[in-house]
């Protein structure tokens, strides 16, 4: 998915830098809200566990491997915008630090890695947990979904813009057909990806998966019962 220099020709190129940058911009603005002393922590791990990630290489058919995107994982765990910049920050020190997609292509990368995906797949993510039961089976169910859907959502959006700027002599029907075709299986790995991991936080620590923050139900603290016949009668629950 990551794009080199010269794929994309210098006017879409440009255009698609500006909105990243926009999109960025946005991101920006929108994570003051999503950060707390919960998210910061976790916004630096997820950015490291995405960059690691996109560094590994699965099989997904014959002669063709994929690798996690990342953007509806990061957007669940540490809310959309904070997950946009997550992203954002892993294409940009690959592209500094190993050449991994072009410096010029870095406005075609964040616009369908980290733009398209977070867009797609937390918006979906949403969509699903407010319909299906409130339990953590449920929320990994909407993640596994969110994330297969949002990895050919990216695919999509290259075609497009390889539509209106590509450069290599290919037809865009075939682009199209490699592209999505493939994104589709590597939407599978991706998501088994997304949901397991969504899962095993919410098992341990369900405070920290910012999309699924409305799911925890609020601690009890119960006290001990008073004597009967207690004239200040009896001890009520209290709520954290």
């Amino acid at each position: 998915m990551h794009v080199p220099d010269g794929f994309i020709d210098a006017p879409v190129s440009v255009a698609t830098g500006a909105v990243a940058v926009v999109g960025v911009g946005i991101a920006l603005r929108g994570a003051r809200r999503e950060l707390d002393d919960r998210t910061a922590p976790l916004a630096g791990l997820t950015a490291a566990f995405v960059f690691a990630a996109q560094m590994l290489n699965f099989p997904v058919a014959s002669g063709t491997s994929g690798h996690l995107l990342g953007g509806t994982l990061a957007a669940i765990l540490v809310g959309p915008y904070t997950g946009i910049l997550c992203v954002s920050v892993v294409l940009l020190m690959q592209a500094l630090l190993f050449a991994d997609g072009g410096l010029t292509a870095l406005g075609v990368n964040i616009t369908t890695m980290a733009l398209a995906t977070v867009i797609v797949g937390y918006g979906l993510f949403r969509l699903l947990v407010r319909v299906l039961p409130k339990t953590r089976a449920a929320a990994a169910g909407a993640s596994f979904a969110a994330a297969v859907v949002s990895v050919p959502a990216a695919a999509v959006m290259f075609t497009l813009i390889y539509a209106l700027g590509g450069t290599a002599d290919v037809s865009i029907g075939k682009v199209a057909t490699a592209m999505i075709g493939v994104h589709v299986l590597i939407g599978i790995g991706e998501a088994l990806i997304t949901a397991v991991t969504v899962s095993s936080v919410l098992a341990v620590r369900p405070d920290l998966v910012y999309g699924a923050r409305d799911l925890i139900k609020p601690l009890e603290l119960r006290t001990a019962g008073r004597p009967a016949g207690s004239a200040d009668g009896p001890a009520e629950p209290s709520r954290v």
